[in-house]
């Protein structure tokens, strides 16, 4: 920056030079036809003494030469300067965004450090908000800290400097001005902090609430509470609008006071300095300069100032986000450093003067003690009282706000390492938390713990571990080897699928990963077994149907002829679309396809099939609610578009002129979606049926002559990688008019995939399944078998089991039961009982009476072969693992 400060102060005197030495010519005073170019030398002014120092003597030219010269000469300096304001800026954004991204990173570890019971008296919104939002001034800031005072600050000190140097009493009145800017303004604007600061915390706010709606928004619908959510949101950002409204008059009135104090300078300049030039105090180059040099002051000055806005508003910010993030707020933080020593958790469980109170200050366990010895088996039979569920959690390190002490050996509970406890200890509660991504990765989430391997050292991995060092950030990555096949006592991924597998058919959702695999789509990289033997699987299939005399329950696909089972749009593209232009009324409005159909003359007859379905549709669903199960039977049109070609037949009824664009597109994508097996509209006919089926090839030329590839399209010797699995086998469409067809075609597919050993594949086809926001996609059943498998996977050496049944019938809940003792034969099981009905499979029973915890032991306890049940499971359980 001071580098850059002399080119700066040279690019202000070269306008002086040009109106002077060139265009007025005073270089070429006493009949001298050429004057030095290039001549470097220092003038000193009166004040200072007087006098030049020469440092170059320069190159003759004429007048033309110099004034092309001099020209060029401000132009080079002109991009000299912004030069340095790239690369200052430059390194400026990089500066700010590498805080930035240290910041959000330091946050989010700060939040993984607070407690579950601590981070719940926050809105998960707003902390979220502030991390992503609220701190982007912050860092954004950190470049302009120094580097713009400093900057902005040398190129008005440079520029007052150069008027100065010009006239004295000229620079006097510039600074004078310069200074009434500087006291004034700033405490004009210090009232605008105030209101950004309660402009921030009702945004801050506002995003809570909507979050709070957004999460409960089945209350919203079953209660019909529409219209006060609206209105509550609806006044939040009336005061929102409000305070925006008083920012704007303030901070407008102070732009309005800057801009007039800025102006005021040029206009003593042109009366002050033109008097000083008709008196020969001051000559026009120099009063030309002066008024150049102040039109560079403004900006600096005026960036100055809104830099000191800036940095009290950061400052309200950061003081906000401390306070959101203060310990005093959220109770102190979880030590996160990483155990020396990480050895079971077995041997004797002692509990002293355990106390606790419940959230209304009664107490719910009392100086309660026992002992027992691990690995065990305990029933916690709760008998109504929060008791279990409490102790459960404080096992499970979930609460930790409790009187008296807890050991395991000679290991105080409370003191255990997270990591420890991380690894050690495993619990599933009544609420599953399942994350976005596939059921896989919701499974294994307890297995990455740390990277095994690295990434391959290439370039951008090196500058990503380059930029992670500068920031703060970790160096590992998410593409790194996380899971511990060894430690697991397996060989690679293969081997954890199948562990994972033979875990989710031991809690009963086998079945859904398999009926989840024949949904997901193939990956022939992943998947290259299957891959590989799929369209024999294929062939299989069909020659099972014929030899059994089921040909009828699957229409196959075939090039030749029309399938009364799919769409017509599925039957014009013969194939499976892979891009939204493709899907559903995006095809209609598609140029490529438009233009396919258009030269194989359908595309005036799918329009009107189009109308006929219009017409037909307004009559059925003439006077229908909206969620009227008709609508989901004819799937053409919904509810809120049925106006609309409403008005299109009534307008054509009247007479009117001929289709508009957007209509015919409109009615063009209804017979798109029409099956005439499904339908039973009477729309198709031989004829239509042919030429839709010579279409086909008009389609796929156009498509693959304009390298589109948002279609994949059939091939009976190959797979597609776009449809699923089970239409992959199916090669067809499951016929709509024989009875029981999809169970019966199920149990064919079922028995193929057997027949050639090809379960395992579909079934990691079906960990790939993705479970939505919240495992949404899931049922509550299948939520809670991923919690528990995800428990068990890590092999924890005590697991607590607080409500993780409650989905499930007792039958069903029985099962898992039993499939649990035998999986845990080496480990502890701590379960919470309503009753003490299951309570014998347990070797230690534990009861709460008054305030205080009765424990003993289950007669047959002692050996476990005595439960010939559990030993079974146990057998089936080891072939698993």
């Amino acid at each position: 920056m001071l580098l850059s400060q002399p080119f700066y102060f040279i690019s202000l005197d070269l306008p002086r030079q040009i109106v002077n030495e060139a265009i007025q010519g005073d270089a070429f005073k006493d009949g001298n036809i050429t004057a030095p170019f290039l001549r470097l030398h220092i003038d000193w002014p009166r004040w200072l003494g007087g006098g030049s120092l020469q440092l170059f003597e320069g190159f003759q030219v004429g007048r033309v030469g110099l004034l092309i010269g001099l020209s060029c000469l401000f132009l080079f300096f002109v991009i000299i300067n912004n030069g340095f304001k790239y690369w200052i800026n430059l390194a400026k954004g990089v500066l700010g965004e590498r805080m930035l991204r240290r910041m959000r990173f330091d946050l989010f570890a700060m939040v993984l450090r607070f407690t579950p019971e601590a981070l719940r008296t926050v809105k998960s919104s707003e902390t979220a908000t502030i991390i992503k939002d609220e701190v982007e001034p912050i860092g954004g800031f950190i470049g302009d800290a120094f580097i713009t005072p400093v900057l902005l600050g040398l190129q008005a000190l440079t520029a007052l400097f150069f008027i100065m140097v010009q006239n004295v009493w000229l620079g006097l009145m510039a600074l004078a001005v310069i200074a009434v800017q500087f006291t004034i303004i700033p405490r004009l604007r210090r009232e605008l902090l105030h209101l950004g600061k309660q402009r921030q915390l009702a945004s801050r706010e506002l995003a809570g609430r909507i979050g709070e709606v957004l999460d409960g928004i089945e209350v919203v619908h079953v209660h019909n509470a529409y219209a006060w959510e609206r209105t509550e949101i609806g006044s939040r950002l009336f005061s929102l609008f409000a305070i925006r409204l008083k920012i704007y008059n303030r901070k407008f009135a102070v732009k309005f006071l800057n801009n007039f104090l800025s102006q005021v300078t040029p206009f003593l300049f042109y009366a002050v300095g033109g008097y000083f030039a008709l008196r020969g105090t001051l000559d026009i180059g120099q009063l030309v300069a002066v008024i150049s040099a102040y039109r560079e002051l403004p900006p600096p000055l005026k960036e100055l100032i809104d830099w000191d806005q800036q940095r009290l508003d950061v400052q309200v910010k950061y003081d906000q986000v401390t306070q959101h993030f203060a310990e005093e707020r959220l109770g102190p933080m979880i030590d996160a450093e990483e155990a020396a020593e990480d050895e079971p958790l077995v041997g004797p469980l002692v509990a002293e003067g355990l106390s606790l109170a419940g959230s209304h200050g009664d107490l719910v366990i009392d100086n309660a003690s026992f002992s027992l010895e691990l690995p065990a088996t305990v029933a916690l039979i709760s008998n109504g009282s929060p008791a279990a569920s409490m102790l459960a959690r404080i096992l499970a390190r979930r609460i930790p706000g409790y009187s008296g002490r807890i050991r395991i050996a000679d290991r105080d509970l409370a003191h255990l390492p997270v990591s420890v406890a991380g690894r050690r200890i495993a619990y599933a509660g009544v609420d599953p938390i399942i994350f976005p991504g596939s059921i896989r990765d919701n499974l294994v989430y307890g297995l990455r713990i740390k990277p095994m391997d690295r990434e391959a050292e290439r370039r951008d991995v090196t500058r990503r571990i380059a930029e992670a060092a500068r920031t703060g950030n970790p160096f590992e990555s998410i593409a790194d080897r996380w899971v511990d096949y060894e430690r697991l006592g397996l060989k690679d991924e293969h081997d954890l699928d199948r562990v994972l597998v033979g875990l989710l058919n031991q809690v009963g959702m086998g079945e859904s990963i398999y009926l989840f695999g024949l949904v997901g789509q193939i990956d022939p990289e992943r998947h290259a077994a299957l891959a590989e033997r799929l369209v024999e699987a294929r062939n299989r299939l069909r020659e099972n149907f014929r030899s059994n005399g089921m040909a009828d329950l699957v229409e196959p696909f075939d090039i030749d002829r029309y399938n009364d089972q799919a769409t017509i749009a599925e039957n014009l593209l013969f194939g499976v679309p892979v891009s939204e232009e493709f899907v559903g009324r995006n095809l209609a409005d598609n140029p490529r396809f438009r233009s396919a159909i258009d030269r194989a003359g359908l595309t005036d007859k799918l329009t009107e099939m189009g109308l006929q379905i219009a017409e037909t549709m307004t009559e059925i669903f003439q006077g229908l609610p909206p969620g009227h199960s008709l609508f989901a039977q004819f799937s053409f049109i919904g509810a809120d578009e049925l106006p609309e070609f409403q008005a299109t037949l009534r307008r054509l009824a009247r007479g009117g002129s001929g289709l508009r664009q957007e209509e015919r597109t409109r009615l063009l994508a209804l017979p798109l979606a029409y099956i005439e097996a499904r339908h039973r509209l009477g729309l198709l006919d031989d004829e239509l049926r042919r030429r839709i089926v010579e279409a086909r090839s008009f389609v796929r030329d156009t498509l693959e002559k304009d390298d589109a590839t948002g279609v994949e399209f059939y091939d009976p010797e190959g797979i597609c990688m776009a449809a699923p699995l089970r239409d992959n086998l199916l090669f067809g469409r499951v016929n709509y008019q024989v009875a029981d067809a999809r169970h019966r075609v199920a149990e064919a597919i079922a028995a193929v995939v057997r027949e050639l050993d090809l379960l395992e594949d579909v079934e990691r086809i079906g960990l790939d399944h993705e479970v939505g926001a919240a495992g949404r996609l899931l049922s509550p059943q299948e939520r809670a078998s991923i919690n528990l498998v995800r428990c068990l996977v890590k092999r924890p050496d005590i697991l607590v089991i607080d409500g993780a049944l409650a989905p499930f019938d007792e039958e069903r809940a029985e099962r898992i039961l039993r499939a649990l003792l035998a999986y845990l034969e080496q480990q502890s099981l701590f379960m919470v009982l309503s009753n003490d009905r299951q309570a014998g499979a347990f070797d230690v029973q534990m009861r709460f009476q008054d305030d205080t915890i009765v424990t003993e032991k289950t007669a047959d306890s002692q050996g476990r072969a005595q439960r010939p049940e559990v030993e079974s499971a146990r057998n089936v359980a080891g072939e698993v693992a």
